[in-house]
């Protein structure tokens, strides 16, 4: 019996692709740039399934050229570019991966606050370009400490809970504001509710986790 046909719209990492390929015929798009459209549209006319990312927009023209297409699976955890209402009209499946990244953004969030806390990006740059002749200073690309500070996180959904979460390792502070009320962020991290204005006013850092 044949396997069914899907069409990969990246080269994802090789131990993902390994197991699409035990169970399908694939074929993959290999440049580093998004396909076309046209592209896409082409390919899926002989496909049970495509494997897409944000960058491909999966519409009802894609899907008027589809006959034997049954799901679109994402490798992302949003799916704007997918008509969802479309494929589901179509009993067409669509699948993405909600969580995956939740860890690994928070880590990232923290990369970015550490660097300009210390001014890393701009210190490495000072020694790259031979500005740093006089040895050290006291004052010299000090930058601020983020132990004890108060850091406010604007949305504190998945990702902003993980960050608060890492905060607390720095013993700070952690103000939120959110649409909704967030009692197991407050229980749990013992992190304060506050309005944004109040946020704002109160924050040594704000992180921003919101659409």
């Amino acid at each position: 019996m044949p396997k069914p046909k899907v069409y990969v719209t990246r080269e994802l990492p090789e131990r993902g692709l390994k197991i699409i390929k035990k169970y399908f015929d694939t074929e993959v798009w290999t440049e580093y740039a998004p396909p076309p459209k046209k592209l896409i549209i082409e390919k899926a006319k002989n496909v049970d399934a495509l494997a897409s990312l944000l960058s491909d927009k999966i519409d009802a023209e894609v899907f008027d050229a589809a006959p034997r297409l049954k799901i679109v699976a994402q490798m992302a955890v949003g799916f704007d570019n997918i008509d969802v209402q479309e494929a589901t009209k179509r009993g067409i499946y669509v699948t993405n991966t909600p969580e995956v990244l939740t860890d690994t953004t928070a880590d990232f969030a923290w990369t970015l606050l550490m660097a300009v806390a210390r001014r890393v990006v701009e210190a490495d740059k000072y020694v790259r370009t031979g500005q740093w002749k006089v040895g050290w200073h006291p004052s010299m690309m000090s930058g601020r400490d983020i132990h004890h500070a108060t850091i406010g996180i604007v949305g504190a959904g998945r990702i902003g809970y993980a960050v608060a979460k890492r905060a607390k390792g720095f013993d700070m502070k952690v103000l939120f504001y959110d649409v909704i009320p967030r009692p197991e962020m407050e229980k749990e991290l013992r992190a304060k509710r506050v309005d944004l204005d109040t946020l704002f006013k109160e924050s040594d850092f704000v992180s921003i986790h919101v659409p």
